[in-house]
């Protein structure tokens, strides 16, 4: 029986290296982004068939449709995962130069917490609405663990797919639905996003998918990538806001 994915944000980083990564091990995908021309590079480096579709996420109700036309091309599907996002600098470490930039903490929250949410409630209705077994992978960060004082609003939105992805796996439980959810906590891959003077122990996004796919394959509820930035997550998880304060 062959194996369907779809992947919302395929277009680079980690979604674009999990799409190679999925089409190796012989699944056919679906592939979302808005940058449809850096899709049609991808599909020539896939092994694997696959069906490319523009997607903008901040326009919740034309993706989720698109999403819809992407399951009924596949003949439905058992994987999704949501790996759009942005994440900007959206105030100044120069208090007295620059405050927030509104126009950048607008567009995360867009993507990160409207669309985001959009797309994942959609396919979250589509396994349950189908009856069948489904697999759904959000990635987040090990940001959502912690205030940011220059960029508030990323880490709040990936807070709120945390707690989101929560009442998801609460739905499901109580209604003993087959549905399986792993949520993924980056720490910095050297993508567009990780950037800035604090930025350290960088990954590759091709080491990030591939953690995240061990990951899938064994139906972690939740993993942090790649293993080494557990050590941070266990810390942020020990030490004292005040604390973690000083460090961010």
């Amino acid at each position: 029986m062959s194996k369907k994915a779809i992947i919302i944000g395929a277009s680079s980083g980690i979604g674009k290296e999990l799409a190679y990564v999925l089409s190796t091990q012989g699944y056919t995908l679906g592939l979302a982004a808005r940058r449809v021309s850096h899709l049609e590079d991808l599909k020539k480096t896939l092994p694997n068939e696959c069906f490319l579709h523009f997607m903008d996420i901040q326009k919740t109700h034309e993706a989720t449709s698109i999403l819809e036309q992407m399951i009924q091309v596949l003949d439905g599907v058992d994987l999704i995962i949501l790996s759009s996002g942005i994440g900007d600098i959206t105030s100044s470490r120069d208090w007295g130069h620059k405050l927030f930039n509104w126009d950048k903490e607008e567009a995360v929250l867009k993507t990160n917490v409207l669309g985001y949410t959009a797309i994942l409630q959609r396919g979250y209705q589509y396994f349950m609405q189908s009856k069948k077994k489904g697999h759904i992978v959000t990635i987040s960060s090990l940001a959502s663990l912690f205030a940011n004082p220059y960029n508030p609003a990323y880490s709040a939105s990936k807070a709120f797919i945390n707690r989101y992805v929560e009442g998801l796996i609460a739905h499901s439980k109580k209604n003993n639905l087959s549905i399986t959810f792993t949520n993924i906590l980056p720490g910095f891959v050297n993508t567009k996003m990780a950037q800035g003077p604090k930025v350290f122990w960088k990954d590759s996004p091709q080491e990030a998918a591939k953690q995240i796919y061990q990951a899938i394959r064994k139906k972690k509820s939740f993993c942090v990538i790649t293993k080494k930035w557990k050590i941070f997550y266990y810390l942020i998880k020990l030490l004292p806001n005040a604390l973690i304060r000083k460090i961010v």
